[in-house]
């Protein structure tokens, strides 16, 4: 009898393995605190090594001369309050260059310090862009000109990045190309001019353009779902080195020469193995020679074209053994370079090589307290998906136990046109620290394996993408891997929309999640994407789903978790950054809410510095100790109970409380009627004066505003002369509701026409030839869009107090906006054409920044000033002022 009663405990204890036998708990902040130092670059000039290491709590630039020890190093920049993410030098050793946003907005400013002035650098950092709510690119650093950088600001149009030449000793700054013409990219040749440009077509194709004064012609293009670039001209500076898989028969990436003369492609070299898609170049600063191609498979892979490069690769391979070398920054002659080595269970070394010498010595162990024993391999793997589509991923165990009925994390990575790739990682490692297995999948839709795995995935979410995941985990059960009473999902941007699909369309495989930044209604997530993002919103719109039209509506929210929160039955945990502009905090608000309001517990982090993910190493820890607790909880992993003081303040301050998450309901016009006029519009001509001041740059406007009576309606019309020619917009509006009902702009190349029936907005915007049509849904008429919208608002019953809604029609994005009117009170105001007693009126958008003040005179009434902040522009100052 007792011999019975011992066999089922010994059944279980070899068929669940025990954390007896694994490494011991390795100090989460091993993993996940601020890098003890990282990043190192030996200036052009060889004489100094500067690096990352924190400084007052913060990862700062510190320099060193290239001779001394590393504790002779001093900080030159002193950021406090979020971690320096990238540097580089100039290319004449003067100046070092960092970018920096605010908060996790991702608005990127460049700055430039100088480290010949030591520890008092810092107190004289110079922000070169200097602008807010904008997002600098850096184009080119060229060679020729070492005190310059090309650089893309969207200050004058947030969507789209005109092109300036910044002077780094000065801060000057020159305009090189205004982008009217949806530019993505400029391209600058080896002499520091402007050559080629990529664009992006109203319906998502990709051209390239031949850059010329004055001038830019289209010389080869392709489609929405292809992949086509210029990457950088070649040694003789004629042709360009270019990427492109177009054409039905083509399926990877390759690397070919254009003629930009032509817009002619001759192939160079894909994939020796029709694997997977061209990766990357190595360039020769010296010469701008090809030097090697890689090819990123299940590792990388590497051809050399230089052989004396390939003679130093093999060097460095036979004195560091089987890990991936990296090639960093270099001197001017390339003789000197940093180089830097890791694999899966080493996260990395940085050398400094001596390419005359041969001689390779050791600067530094990245994280050098974490204990290497402790780490697991990463092994590639492969399985089929729920059609029979093979899926690459990794698979990383925990050491010390059989790989038997282990519980189990699934970990979709972000994008989702990205990829996972072997090497260092430090969530799986401290995840199989912790006890369990984790399998990172290359679901389709994941970049680097072709067109056609790519395009896989189209409309697909939630979907066949899903199933690469869900069946994922069925290959783990199969295996007798995984625990299939302990399989948790985590993941991060796409990776968390993975998770609460998968709780939502999949709630019976899953015992614990964990959705960081991840949406939840893909409807609001397109609504919301940033403005610099404008480019791709087609290719949203085509890979994921078009919101404009009905049928895209539903499959979206069909694809929603959302939509389904009511089937979770898996205890899940929400990470948010407040500040993200890619993943409205609103997404993770809304699945809070819905599980809250049907008693279903929920954890909660939010944190009020942060983005699109976490940057300061305190959030990360706060939000790490949160979720090993978590899934110990729900999957009986390994946890770490004890947190430091900062650590345990910060995590119960970004700690939500469900109970008190609220979601303002939106302002809304009500359908069916809009604001109601009291009298008729002021007819005949009106003269104003526009003054935009957009940082340092100041721009002059004349604009004349008329409405008169034509055929039973007021045609209304305001003409404003622009550096870039008249912009004239005309309106025809409805005798008594003044609601819009045609509207047409013409300003040079483009034109729009839109027609206004019903609930209905149709028409087409015109741009150098090219049609793309407009179609939205509106809830009811519109009001004061378009011209005549200020003669609109003067016929309303102003009076103190008062106050309505009404709607706009936002042309970009193709929906209708709700804006809210409130009469404030009452001032006197003195502008060039007299004093006037007026009504002091405030216009806002109801879910956005756009916010405008009008003073209309009482009698007559006619708007006489107004005032305005653009956020299309940077968050640019408007001053109207009427002159007659």
């Amino acid at each position: 009898m007792k011999s019975k009663l011992l066999m089922p405990a010994l059944a279980l204890c070899l068929a669940a393995p025990t954390f007896a036998q694994m490494p011991p708990l390795v100090d989460r902040d091993l993993f996940f605190g601020e890098v003890e130092i990282a990043g190192a670059q030996i200036s052009p000039d060889g004489r100094f090594i500067s690096f990352l290491k924190p400084h007052n709590g913060t990862r700062n630039i510190w320099v060193k001369k290239a001779e001394e020890p590393f504790s002779a190093a001093k900080p030159i920049t002193n950021e406090t309050r979020r971690p320096i993410p990238s540097y580089f030098w100039s290319r004449d050793s003067k100046y070092i260059l960092y970018v920096q946003d605010q908060g996790g907005d991702e608005n990127y400013n460049v700055y430039a310090v100088d480290p010949a002035k030591g520890e008092k650098a810092a107190l004289e950092t110079r922000n070169l862009t200097a602008a807010k709510g904008i997002r600098a690119l850096i184009y080119s650093v060229p060679k020729t000109d070492p005190d310059a950088l090309f650089v893309g600001i969207n200050d004058r149009d947030k969507a789209w990045h005109d092109l300036y030449k910044v002077k780094i000793s000065t801060g000057e700054r020159t305009l090189v190309r205004q982008n009217t013409d949806r530019v993505t990219s400029w391209i600058i040749d080896n002499k520091a001019e402007l050559r080629m440009a990529t664009r992006s077509a109203d319906n998502g194709d990709t051209e390239v353009l031949r850059v010329e004064p004055g001038k830019m012609t289209k010389i080869y293009s392709c489609g929405v779902l292809e992949t086509c670039a210029p990457v950088r001209f070649d040694k003789e500076n004629k042709l360009a080195w270019f990427i492109t898989n177009k054409g039905d028969n083509v399926d990877l990436v390759e690397l070919a020469l254009m003629d930009p003369a032509t817009g002619a492609a001759k192939p160079y070299e894909s994939d020796p193995l029709k694997r997977v898609d061209f990766a990357s170049a190595v360039f020769s600063d010296v010469t701008d020679s090809l030097i090697a191609t890689a090819y990123l498979d299940d590792k990388i892979r590497i051809y050399w074209k230089d052989k004396a490069w390939e003679a130093d690769y093999k060097l460095l391979k036979s004195k560091l053994g089987d890990r991936e070398i990296g090639l960093g920054s270099h001197t001017t002659d390339e003789n000197l370079w940093i180089i830097s080595s890791n694999s899966d269970v080493e996260p990395g070394e940085t050398y400094l090589f001596d390419r005359k010498t041969k001689q390779l010595t050791l600067q530094y162990k990245i994280r050098e307290k974490l204990p290497r024993a402790a780490l697991c391999p990463m092994k590639p793997v492969r399985y089929k998906s729920s059609d029979g589509l093979e899926i690459p991923g990794y698979l990383t165990l925990p050491k010390g136990v059989p790989a038997r009925n282990l519980p189990v994390i699934m970990v979709p990575h972000g994008g989702p046109w990205a990829r996972d790739a072997w090497g260092y990682s430090a969530l799986p490692q401290f995840l199989a620290n912790r006890g369990y297995g984790v399998l990172q999948m290359n679901f389709r839709g994941s970049t680097g394996y072709g067109k056609k795995f790519l395009n896989a995935a189209n409309k697909e979410w939630g979907q066949k993408m899903q199933d690469d995941i869900t069946w994922g985990a069925k290959y783990l059960i199969a295996e007798g891997i995984a625990d299939p009473k302990r399989i948790g999902i985590l993941g991060g941007s796409y990776g968390g929309y993975a998770t609460l699909a998968g709780v939502t369309f999949t709630p019976d495989v899953y015992a614990a999640a964990v959705s960081i930044v991840g949406p939840s209604n893909l409807i609001t997530l397109l609504e919301s994407i940033p403005p610099y993002w404008e480019a791709a919103r087609k290719i949203f719109h085509v890979r994921m789903g078009d919101p404009t039209t009905a049928e895209g509506r539903k499959q979206l929210l069909a694809q929603s978790p959302l939509t389904h929160a009511a089937k979770i039955k898996t205890p899940l945990m929400v990470v948010q950054g407040a500040n993200d502009p890619r993943v409205n905090k609103r997404e993770s608000d809304q699945i809070v809410i819905a599980l809250r309001d049907r008693g279903f517990p929920v954890e909660y982090l939010v944190a009020n510095d942060e983005g699109h993910g976490f940057a300061r190493p305190v959030n990360n820890l706060a939000m790490m100790a949160a979720m090993e607790k978590f899934l110990s909880k729900f999957l009986d992993g390994r946890f770490q109970s004890a947190t430091t003081p900062e650590v345990g303040k910060r995590l119960a301050e970004i700690t939500v409380d469900p109970k008190t998450v609220k979601i303002e309901a939106p302002v809304t016009a009500s359908a069916g009627a809009g604001p109601k006029p009291d009298s008729a519009p002021l007819t005949g001509p009106m003269a104003y004066k526009i003054s935009v001041q957009a940082g340092a740059q100041n721009i002059q406007m004349d604009v004349t505003s008329e409405v008169k009576e034509e055929g039973g309606n007021w045609v209304a019309t305001d003409t404003m002369k622009t550096p870039m020619g008249d912009a004239v917009d005309t309106t025809v509006l409805a005798k008594d509701t003044l609601t819009p009902m045609k509207r047409s702009v013409k300003q040079g190349p483009v034109t729009i026409d839109l027609a206004y029936e019903g609930k209905k907005v149709t028409g087409k915007m015109s741009m150098s030839g090219q049609d793309r049509p407009i179609a939205a849904d509106i809830d009811g008429p519109l009001f004061a869009d378009g011209a005549g919208s200020s003669q609109s608002i003067a016929a309303l019953p102003l009076a103190e107090g008062y106050a309505t809604v009404f709607l706009n029609f936002d042309i970009q994005k193709a929906k209708p906006k709700t804006m809210q009117l409130k009469v404030v009170g009452s001032e006197s105001v003195t502008i060039a054409a007299g004093t006037f007693e007026t009504f002091k009126v405030e216009i806002s958008a109801a879910d956005g920044p756009e916010k405008q003040t009008l003073w209309v005179s009482k009698s007559p009434r006619k708007v006489v000033k107004i005032e305005a902040t653009m956020p299309q522009l940077g968050g640019a100052k408007m001053t109207s002022e009427l002159v007659k």
